[in-house]
Order: C-alpha cells, then sequence, then structure tokens
C-alpha cells in the first residue's frame, strides 16, 4: 500500500526548496543557535582551506626563491593556526549536525507516531501494521539527510568553492577562466543524473520498506509460519523481493556513481591543461612559480567541495523522497475527529441506546441495517447472531471506531459523536476476542486498564480474573515480561490479563467480546463466576460464541444480516421452537444445562442445516 498525499496540503513538497521551506518553519526556531554554531564552524572550516591555497604564493616567492629565512616563522605559524582552527571547527560542525540530525530523527518518529494514534481504525485496516513502521523508521531520516546537505553544500561546499575561486582569480584570472569552462558540462550531467534517479530512488523506498515489513510480519506471526510449513514459500517470498531491491539499489548505484568519472575526466582535463600552460610560462617567460603553485594549490582543493556539491544534488533526490513521504503520511487528515463543540461525557447509569442505526464499510454494502435497541444501565445485555451479522461492528460503534452512516448511538442521553471521544472511551472497559498484550511485565499490562492503578488494585483484578495463580507461578510473578504479543503465555492466560485490564479500569460500561473464547471448560467457570461480580451494577455488553455463556443475561438481542430479528431474555426466546435463538442451541447441542430440550427436532431443510452450522454465534 503506498501512502497517498491528501488533496489538501500544508505545503506541496513538489521540489527540495519547498520541502525545505517547511521543514525549516517547523523546526528552524528550536536549531536556531546551534545553527549558528555549525555555520560559523563551516565557514571557518571554507576560510581556512581557502587560507592554505592563497598562503602557497608567499611561501614559494618568499622563502625558496627570494630565500627569506625570516619569513619561514611567520608562514609555519599560519600553516599550524589553520591547521588548528580547521580541526576544531570541523570537529564542532560534526558534533552540531549530528545533535540537530539525531533531535530531528527523534522528533519527527514522535510526531509520527503522535499522528498515527489520531487516525482511525480505518486507515489501519488497509495499510500493512509491519510494512507501515519499516516505512516510517526509514523516511524519517530523510528529513535529517535533506537539512545536513543543504546546510554543509552551502555552508561548507560552496563557500570553501567561492573563497578557492577567489584566490585563483587574484592570482591569474585568465587561467581562472579557462579552468571554470569545465561547468557547464558537469552541470548538465548533474542535471541528467537527478532526474534519471528521481523514480528509482522512490521504487527503491518503497521496496524496502515492502521487505522490511515482510520480515517483520513473518517474525510476529512465527507459530503460523511454522504451523503450515510455510517457511519455504515466505523464505521464497521474500528471496524475490531482496532480489528485486538489490536490483534497485545496483541500478542507483550505476547511475548514480555515473557522476564520478565524468568529474574526474573534466578535473583532470582542467588540471592538465593548467599545469602545461603555467609550466610553459614559467620556463619560457620566466614568470615566478609562486603564483602558478598558489593557482594550482587553490584549483586542486576546488576539486573537492566542486565534486561534493555536484554529488549533493544526487544525494537530495534520495532524501527528498524520504522527506516527501513522511510529509504525505504527517499530512493525512484524521477522518474521523471531535465534533467542533463536543464536551466531556457524562456517564452515569451507562443507559446504551441504538437508534435506527445503519452504517456500512462501503457504501455498498451496509452491514447493519436500521438497529434499534437498548441495553438498560446496570444490566447484561448480550449479542448473538451467525458470523458477519454484525456483532463486533456494534461494538467498534459504540466505541467510535467508525461513526454511522445513519441513525445515533446515546448513552444515559448523550449522543456519543457530541462527546470527545477520549471521554467515551474513558468509561468503557472492553475485552476484544484476540486479546493483545503490549511490551513489558504482567503487571504493565494490566495497569494499560488504569495507568494510576496501585499495585493492589492490580493484583485484585487478576485474582477476580482468575489470573493470580498462574501470574504467581511465574518466574517473576506480576513482573515476568510477557514476550511480544505474550509469546511467554497461553491464549487463556492472554485473555485473562486481558479481562484484569478490563477490571481494573473501573468503567460504568463493559463491552466482552467474546471474553472467555480462548478458555478451557474450567477456566472459563472461574471466569464466568469471576465477571458475574465484575458486572455487576455496570452496563455489559456480552458477544458471544458459546450460548452457554448468555442463558443468564437480563436481555439477549439476536442479529440476522445487520438486523434485529428477536430480543427477549433466554427463557423467552427459547420458548419458540422456531426462533433463530432457539435453532442456535440446538446445532451447538448444549447439554447439561437445561439448554437442550427433550422435544423432537424440528425439521429443517438441508441448505438451512449447513448454513447453520456454518454459522458461529
Amino acid at each position: 500500500m503506498t501512502l497517498q498525499a491528501p488533496n489538501k496540503q500544508k505545503a506541496t513538497p513538489g521540489e527540495v526548496t519547498a520541502v525545505l521551506r517547511r521543514i525549516l518553519s517547523e523546526n528552524g526556531d528550536e536549531y536556531r543557535w546551534t545553527y549558528v554554531v555549525a555555520i560559523s564552524c563551516l565557514v571557518i572550516v571554507s576560510g581556512t582551506t581557502a587560507f592554505t591555497a592563497w598562503i602557497m604564493g608567499p611561501m614559494i616567492d618568499q622563502i625558496f626563491v627570494e630565500r627569506r629565512g625570516d619569513m619561514i616563522v611567520w608562514i609555519c605559524a599560519g600553516f599550524m593556526a589553520a591547521s588548528l582552527l580547521r580541526g576544531f571547527a570541523g570537529y564542532g560542525q560534526a558534533v552540531a549536525l549530528a545533535k540537530i540530525g539525531n533531535n530531528l530523527v527523534a522528533r519527527y518518529q514522535k510526531r509520527s507516531f503522535d499522528h498515527l494514534m489520531k487516525l482511525g481504525v480505518n486507515f489501519f485496516n488497509d495499510t500493512r501494521s509491519g510494512r507501515l513502521a519499516a516505512q516510517v523508521n526509514e523516511n524519517v531520516g530523510g528529513v535529517r539527510d535533506l537539512l545536513s546537505l543543504t546546510l554543509t553544500s552551502i555552508s561548507r561546499d560552496a563557500v570553501s568553492l567561492v573563497g578557492l575561486v577567489g584566490v585563483m582569480i587574484y592570482q591569474d584570472p585568465v587561467l581562472s577562466l579557462s579552468s571554470l569552462l569545465i561547468g557547464p558540462p558537469l552541470i548538465w550531467a548533474v542535471v541528467y543524473i537527478t532526474r534519471r534517479l528521481r523514480k528509482i530512488n522512490r521504487e527503491s523506498v518503497l521496496i524496502n520498506a515492502r521487505l522490511n515489513g515482510s520480515v517483520q510480519e513473518a517474525t510476529q506471526g512465527i507459530a503460523i509460519v511454522k504451523a503450515f510449513t510455510l517457511e519455504d514459500e515466505l523464505a521464497r517470498r521474500i528471496g524475490v523481493m531482496a532480489d528485486t531491491a538489490e536490483q534497485r539499489n545496483n541500478k542507483i548505484a550505476r547511475v548514480s556513481e555515473r557522476l564520478s568519472p565524468i568529474s574526474e575526466i573534466l578535473g583532470g582535463l582542467a588540471i592538465t591543461a593548467v599545469i602545461a600552460y603555467s609550466g610553459y610560462r614559467a620556463l619560457i617567460l620566466g614568470q615566478p612559480p609562486g603564483a602558478v603553485f598558489s593557482f594550482i594549490t587553490a584549483l586542486i582543493l576546488a576539486y573537492d567541495p566542486a565534486r561534493r556539491l555536484a554529488r549533493t544534488q544526487v544525494g537530495m533526490e534520495r532524501a527528498l523522497v524520504n522527506a516527501r513521504m513522511i510529509y504525505e503520511l504527517l499530512d493525512i487528515e484524521p477522518k474521523q475527529g471531535d465534533a467542533p463543540d463536543a464536551v466531556e461525557a457524562r456517564i452515569t447509569a451507562g443507559e446504551v441506546r441504538f437508534e435506527h442505526v445503519t452504517f456500512g464499510y462501503s457504501a455498498d454494502m451496509p452491514v447493519l441495517r436500521d438497529l434499534s435497541f437498548t441495553a438498560a444501565a446496570g444490566k447484561v445485555t448480550a449479542i448473538v447472531g451467525a458470523s458477519g451479522a454484525g456483532k463486533s461492528t456494534l461494538v467498534a460503534l459504540l466505541q467510535r471506531f467508525y461513526d454511522v452512516d445513519g441513525g445515533s448511538i446515546e448513552i444515559d442521553g448523550q449522543p456519543i459523536s457530541k462527546v470527545t471521544k477520549q471521554s467515551l472511551r474513558g468509561s468503557i472497559a472492553y475485552v476484544s476476542q484476540s486479546p493483545y498484550l503490549f511490551e513489558g511485565s504482567i503487571r504493565d499490562n494490566i495497569r494499560y486498564g488504569r495507568l494510576s492503578a496501585t499495585d493492589a488494585e492490580i493484583e485484585d483484578a487478576a485474582r477476580q480474573a482468575a489470573a493470580d495463580e498462574f501470574i504467581r507461578a511465574q518466574p517473576q510473578g506480576y513482573d515476568t515480561p510477557v514476550g511480544e504479543n505474550g509469546a511467554t503465555l497461553s491464549g487463556g492466560q492472554r485473555q485473562r490479563v486481558s479481562i484484569a485490564r478490563a477490571i481494573v479500569r473501573k468503567a460504568p460500561i463493559l463491552l466482552l467480546d467474546e471474553a472467555t473464547s480462548a478458555l478451557d471448560n474450567e477456566a472459563e467457570a472461574r471466569v464466568q463466576e469471576a465477571l458475574t461480580h465484575v458486572m455487576a451494577g455496570r452496563t455489559t455488553i456480552v458477544i458471544a460464541h458459546r450460548l452457554s455463556t448468555v442463558v443468564n443475561a437480563d436481555h439477549i438481542i439476536v442479529l440476522e444480516d445487520g438486523r434485529l430479528v428477536e430480543e427477549g431474555t433466554h427463557a423467552s426466546l427459547m420458548a419458540d421452537p422456531h426462533s433463530v435463538y432457539s435453532r442456535f442451541h440446538r446445532i451447538q447441542g448444549v447439554k447439561g444445562l437445561g439448554l437442550v430440550d427433550d422435544s423432537p427436532p424440528i425439521q429443517t431443510s438441508d441448505l438451512e442445516t449447513q448454513t447453520i452450522a456454518r454459522s458461529t454465534i
């Protein structure tokens, strides 16, 4: 997936100057004095380089031609002073630029992550997380490189070149003019190579991001890779991407390095012609050699900054591609923000009401259709239905992961579209069917439910979630690292930690999206008993595949194709043998809980039986 720039941007990063202007406008004030130090040091480096070329003239004429011994001390002192200044200035500019560059990378990494956290769930549904992380990490370096290249090319290389050319013109205007004739063909070569590199660099960045993302995803899903023996296939796919990345990088090297032979040939021609003509004037015309040596020294020293300036544009192309792409990400406007007049949610009782809610992930495929129901305050409302009926979508809408297409959702009479998302979600505790644990200890992951929770509250929540026993059996107890996404814990243990995280939140509304799906029967019974106490006094919405978990719900909602087809209690719904709810029970065959009666089964068609059997409640 390629990040696309939005139609409306703060600045159009079409050229280097536009991107640089934006970077400087956003960060210039922060680094003003560090820039002053770095530029001053670079100017000193440039000045001492030009001084070294200039002093060659007096050294040759006064020491070797005129044989003035009194000038040896002064000329040597001048060389030594220039060397000391250049050494300390070079160190100062390197440290200053490194400080700016490192801070810029950290600043844009934090800024990118902050921006990603503001984007809606729909953005992440369309973007591979591994590739996104790899791409962001690579792109942020473009901002640093663009500034660093610009600063060094202008303050060091350009100033050095100007100073050295000034020395050349001072010593011999005619030779200076002839040596500068290499400029036009060198400029033409830079423009030609830059155009060739522009497209290749972007392709290379995207391919490398895709490669890094694929490696990250393969390692994260290593259990599935091993279980389905996908090692060879994934190795083949990643190998193809690695080969493609290698080809692109080789092409970049071939194109960009064309500048080296061109600049070497042109520089060699200029220096050869100057040496030949200077030798002729010294030998035939008898001119003193000091000015010629000074001119040749300046010309040779000018070759390096001229070559670096020529290569700067080539290097800037890759930095520009990365900087553009990071701004394309930062310019994506969150589609789902708080309303301008949004207020803090005031949730007391916690009554949840869906009023004629319609929603679809795409305009032509609605998931929920004119859905209306009420989850009474302090009661347990269960949502059941076949897979794809819209149960998880309902929970996502309640948390405003998406906005409804029609109708409204209210909590205690407040439309959730009129309150801030942070206050809304702060009043909801959520346990998903796929528990996710973050890097850190078990204690850290439970505390994410409420950052202000004490250790005692965390341990109490773990006991309620039937997790305390296995946590204390871990090598470091509550301080045991969970590994990547809880890799050191079983699925049931991860689920119980996730439930403890929801318990410690102490929110008035509790959402359980198949919260006990990963538990065995014994653990499920313990957690259900614990949840019974936790749900007391809270508005609880339960999505359950196992109908045994919703028998005691105060209100049961049955969904089919995004519509409410039945609602009531377990007893009232089971009283109708033709109801969808009772058919689900017969298909599941839940015995021993009074969920299957002994009456003869209702005859259904083969197609209907197969459809129900495939359904996941």
